[in-house]
């Protein structure tokens, strides 16, 4: 499709490019121009810009279109447990509610359930998604089906899965695809045998490859970590040789400079999880310190479980806000940079480099923001505003891969919203009761 957005401010993500007024002009896939107005009118009286045939305008009324938001670290279909088991800690929630349930779990609940966070995805302006969970193949399906992007991680563990899968699974995804693409992980060091670990290490090695994996998210973790090796879970994982060609963790929220050291030295990305980690209780990321020390840092929502939320401006604010905190010092985390996290950096730790900002070439990838609402006014700062005042109610328009999937309350996904939430009500209902 042939898409011009017009009449917008523009937020490209580029070092160095303040908002401007001007269009984007969208052709399959693809951004094949960006430009303000001024350039746009001498441009086109010098013929320097292609006449297209548009197949849809659309009128921005001087909203905001800026690179949608990438979630970084997710468990899709783990909408099925939200608000059922709340207000207990990590580990209780995740032997006593998390686990048990998961054994119920059907490809079909798996499908339905990550349709439902698709939805929400789109109405809080969340264009892809890394998402770890139980049968990857469902959950790409129901990204395909529906047109997210997703990359998928492997969530290996000593229940679930072995390395021949992972590598199936990491072959298989990795060809071209338009939507779905693959990178190695495992679920955690407490949920992995260490001979499992060694061999997912080899398989990095072989393939050339980062690897992403739940890290340092409770104090417990950790300690028991140190009991068991010696070390704590960045370095441990280190000796094993996992992060030679670089990755991630989720969470680090109890991370010592010496672990940070090794993020460092290996390239890797720290993916903070600010509503999961203050609802669980596990802490509060040092986000100054991984800045301080030139740590790139995206952001996830985490699961509907232990977030109940997939709400990225909720995120925002939360690791800017309990930044300040944690460091008593409200000048510890500027604004812009937060909003790099939720954009840039999460789209270059999920290696989706050509949809990390609005230029030229890159993927169209985008969100429209409402303005014209009172929480935006006046409009002193718009990035502030983002990330201190907005909301999902802000979101007028989510397009991924050139198509537009949401707009004004309306979704273009192949299926009626209420079909999904139906489905869904059925399954969680079945879940609970058994």
């Amino acid at each position: 499709m042939n898409l011009r957005l017009y009449n917008a401010r523009i937020l490209t993500m580029e070092p160095g490019r303040d908002i401007f007024f001007g269009e984007i002009w969208i052709k399959n896939e693809k951004i094949v121009y960006v430009a303000d107005q001024e350039e746009i009118e001498r441009e086109w009286r010098g013929e320097g810009v292609p006449r297209i045939s548009w197949d849809c305008e659309i009128d921005c009324e001087g909203n905001l279109l800026m690179p949608g938001f990438k979630n970084a670290h997710t468990h899709s279909a783990m909408t099925f447990l939200r608000s059922a088991s709340d207000d207990v800690p990590l580990q209780s929630w995740l032997q006593d509610s998390v686990f048990p349930m998961e054994k119920k779990l059907t490809d079909q609940d798996i499908y339905q359930m990550t349709r439902l966070a698709i939805l929400e995805y789109l109405t809080s302006g969340i264009t892809a998604i890394f998402d770890m969970y139980l049968r990857p193949e469902v959950t790409a399906k129901a990204c395909q089906d529906m047109g997210m992007r997703c990359v998928l991680v492997s969530g290996l563990n000593d229940f679930t899965s072995s390395i021949a899968q992972v590598e199936e699974e990491y072959m298989h995804w990795n060809r071209k695809n338009p939507l779905i693409s693959y990178q190695l992980g495992f679920h955690a060091e407490y949920t992995c045998d260490r001979a499992l670990m060694v061999q997912l290490s080899g398989l990095a090695h072989r393939h050339r490859a980062p690897v992403f994996t739940h890290m340092s998210e409770t104090m417990e973790e950790v300690r028991e970590c140190r009991k068991k090796y010696g070390m704590t879970p960045a370095f441990f994982l280190d000796s094993l040789g996992m992060f030679d060609f670089g990755g991630g963790g989720y969470h680090c929220v109890h991370m010592t400079d010496s672990d940070m050291d090794v993020f460092r030295r290996r390239r890797m990305y720290v993916i903070t999880n600010p509503a999961s980690n203050a609802k669980l209780a596990s802490g509060v990321a040092p986000i100054r310190d991984f800045i301080r020390k030139q740590i790139p840092v995206a952001i996830g929502t985490d699961g509907a479980g232990s977030n109940n939320a997939l709400d990225m401006f909720r995120e925002m604010f939360l690791v800017s806000g309990l930044s300040k905190l944690r460091e008593m010092d409200a000048a510890s985390l500027d604004a812009l940079e937060v909003l790099k996290m939720a954009t840039v950096n999460g789209a270059r730790a999920m290696r989706l480099g050509r949809a990390d900002v609005l230029a030229k070439g890159k993927l169209a990838d985008l969100i429209l923001l409402d303005l014209c609402q009172p929480n935006m006014q006046p409009l002193h700062n718009i990035p502030k505003n983002i990330v201190y005042s907005g909301s999902k109610s802000n979101v007028k328009m989510t397009v991924i891969n050139g198509r537009i999937l949401y707009k004004d309350g309306w979704f273009n996904i192949g299926d009626r919203p209420e079909n999904i939430y139906a489905a869904c009500n059925t399954i969680a209902a079945r879940l609970l009761s058994e």
